[in-house]
């Protein structure tokens, strides 16, 4: 008997697939390595994946893998940004020229909290954090 839900890319449904390289329009900004799985802490605690239940709303962090060319804000491909929860699209598959694959989602631009230059530290969940734009820092975030 065949398995729709794997044939299908798991329970979330069919998932896109792209070969080869994709750019953004206008001023838009995709992004991949977005965590929605188990964590762990630094300390050894495994935190089970709350993605769809209410303590699984909060920030997340995401990597810029492209800006559109009309994007003329402060981060650059490669730099962590926090999206606040639920502003980004359901991801799809780029299948790169080297083989390997990620999943990449679009970014809504007018809710980037947050930029490191570097990959944040432990994501914070729980604790109460203003994430009004101009109020929240990286730092508030895990980023050093």
């Amino acid at each position: 008997m065949i398995d729709a839900t794997k044939m299908m890319g798991g329970p979330t449904g069919l998932k896109t697939r792209i070969k080869g390289s994709i750019r953004p329009i206008h001023d838009d900004v995709l992004a991949y390595n977005m965590h929605f799985g188990e964590q762990k802490t630094k300390g050894g605690i495994i935190i089970s994946n709350d993605d769809g239940q209410t303590r699984g709303i909060y920030p997340r962090w995401c990597q810029v893998y492209a800006k559109g060319h009309e994007n003329k804000d402060e981060y650059n491909v490669g730099d962590w940004i926090l999206v606040a929860h639920g502003r980004w699209s359901r991801g799809f598959i780029v299948e790169q020229d080297d083989g390997t694959e990620i999943e990449v989602r679009k970014i809504d631009i007018k809710e980037i909290l947050a930029v490191s230059d570097e990959k944040p530290n432990d994501v914070y969940i729980g604790e109460e954090i203003d994430t009004t734009p101009d109020k929240a820092k990286a730092e508030d975030f895990g980023a050093r």
